[in-house]
C-alpha cells in the first residue's frame, strides 16, 4: 500500500515535470497536419496516466503533433480488458495500430516511438 502510494506520488511529480518541460510540437502545413490527423485515427495508445514510460510516449506524441486517442488501461476496466484480450497482456504503453481491418499491438515505449518517428517524423526534428 505504501509502495503504491509512493509510486503514484512520484508518477504525479513526473507528470508535472512533463507538463512544465513539454517539447514544442512540430509545425506542418494545414494540409500536411490533416493528412497526419487522418492517419492517426487508426492509432490508440493504451496507457497508465502516471507511468514514466507512458509519459515518455505521450511526449513523443505531443512533439510529433499526433492527435492519438489515449485509453486509460489502469482506471477503465473496458480498456484494460481490451488491451489484455487484443494484445495478450496488460502492459503499457501499448499502441494499437489498425491496418486493413486487423489490429496490431505494439509494446515498449522505444519501439512505439521509433514506429511513430518512422511513420510521422519530420526530417530534422528528431529529439
Amino acid at each position: 500500500m505504501i509502495l503504491n502510494a509512493l509510486r503514484e506520488g512520484l508518477g504525479r511529480v513526473i507528470v508535472f515535470i512533463d507538463w512544465a518541460t513539454r517539447p514544442k510540437p512540430v509545425q506542418r502545413t494545414p494540409e500536411a497536419q490533416r493528412v497526419v490527423a487522418t492517419a492517426a485515427l487508426d492509432l490508440s495508445l493504451y496507457q497508465f496516466y502516471a507511468c514514466p514510460f507512458c509519459i515518455k510516449t505521450r511526449r513523443a506524441l505531443h512533439r510529433l503533433n499526433l492527435p492519438v486517442e489515449t485509453r486509460d488501461a489502469q482506471g477503465d476496466p473496458v480498456h484494460r480488458a481490451a488491451l489484455e484480450a487484443g494484445g495478450g497482456k496488460v502492459q503499457v504503453p501499448c499502441l494499437r495500430i489498425d491496418e486493413g481491418g486487423q489490429a496490431r499491438w505494439l509494446y515498449e515505449s522505444k519501439a512505439i516511438i521509433a514506429y511513430l518517428e518512422e511513420r510521422f517524423g519530420v526530417p530534422g526534428t528528431a529529439a
